[in-house]
């Protein structure tokens, strides 16, 4: 029985999606909660609410009893405001991606969706979920903003679209929920799953007197400089950050640099997936180590260089490879 009553269910939500794609079509960025697209129900608290007072309506009528039927009828409008206040909280109400997350394959990619309310008017108690996850609730205060996360789960690599998530409310009382769906056309990159460390990474180069980036080595101590994203954090001065001098990283020049070239030809014998795999392990250890490194694949060449941001790119295109975007 539960298995039909499942198996019902799931069929309902399925054409009530195809419903919903069919009337609102692809929502554009940004999103704005019109109206017309903001549906409403009443919850379990709220049909028992209504139950309660049609008994106190009965009885009322049945015992002819005024003050009873009073207090009935000031529920219903109680009832009836709680509706119109839940609705509107969701009214108006703007959405528009403002970061993405990535992550391996395996685990789960966030987006970062941010919230904007225009109204004078404070939107408490607003639920972002996916699908029938747990939602997220956060309150959007008066003409300001608020973020709210989503994470999909990805179960290859590549991009991992966010075809459709829900805003909704019980505010205020909880007895109905008010809800909308967006379908927008958000994405956001899932690499490579890192193999384990078995094969050791091809041969190195080395440049003397650190034109790579003089902060890798330590010969010769040249000075401090402002840390950036992405510096080691072994290179931090902390000793100066102690003394109130700010963040800064430490410089060495005359050294040398190690450097990398990760070729997509150095695996023969392992499939594709596999070979994108152990280049992810090469380019994060390389990355932790503070070394230089570039990556060859067919029809892409990235030269070498370090920090935050190359291996980020190195990595993007280990995941897109064998899509248009890893060639442009």
């Amino acid at each position: 029985m539960r298995a039909l009553i499942r198996r019902l269910r799931a069929g309902f939500d399925e054409r009530m999606r195809a419903w919903l794609m069919r009337r609102q079509g692809i929502d554009r960025d940004p999103v704005r909660l019109e109206r017309r697209r903001i549906y409403i129900l009443p919850t379990r608290l709220g049909l028992a609410y209504a139950a309660m007072v049609f008994a106190m309506v009965i009885g009322g009528l049945n015992y002819n009893n005024n003050l009873g039927l009073g207090l009935a009828f000031l529920l219903v409008s109680l009832g009836l405001v709680t509706m119109h206040h839940c609705h509107g909280t969701l009214s108006g109400l703007s959405l528009r991606l403002l970061a993405t997350d990535p992550a391996f394959a395996g685990q789960d990619v966030r987006f970062e969706v941010l919230l904007e309310n225009g109204s004078s008017a404070m939107r408490p108690r607003i639920e972002v979920s996916r699908n029938d996850e747990a939602p997220r609730t956060i309150d959007v205060p008066a003409l300001g903003s608020a973020p709210a996360e989503v994470d999909v789960h990805a179960a290859r690599r590549g991009r991992i679209p966010l075809d459709r998530f829900v805003v909704a409310t019980r505010h205020p009382l909880g007895l109905f929920r008010a809800w909308a769906v967006v379908h927008p056309e958000y994405s956001a990159v899932a690499w490579p799953r890192p193999a384990e460390r078995r094969i050791p990474p091809p041969g190195v180069e080395t440049d003397t007197g650190g034109a790579q980036d003089r902060a890798q080595g330590e010969e010769d101590f040249a000075g401090l400089k402002p840390y950036q994203a992405g510096d080691s954090l072994r290179r931090i001065a902390w000793k100066a950050y102690a003394r109130g001098q700010g963040l800064h990283t430490k410089q060495y020049a005359g050294t040398d640099v190690v450097s990398h070239v990760f070729d997509w030809d150095s695996l023969p014998g392992l499939d594709t997936e596999s070979r994108l795999s152990q280049l992810c392990r090469w380019v994060l250890d390389a990355h932790e180590h503070g070394e230089a490194f570039g990556l060859r694949l067919p029809g892409l060449a990235i030269e070498a260089n370090i920090g935050t941001a190359h291996r980020e790119r190195c990595l993007t295109a280990l995941a897109l490879f064998q899509h248009e975007d890893a060639r442009g």
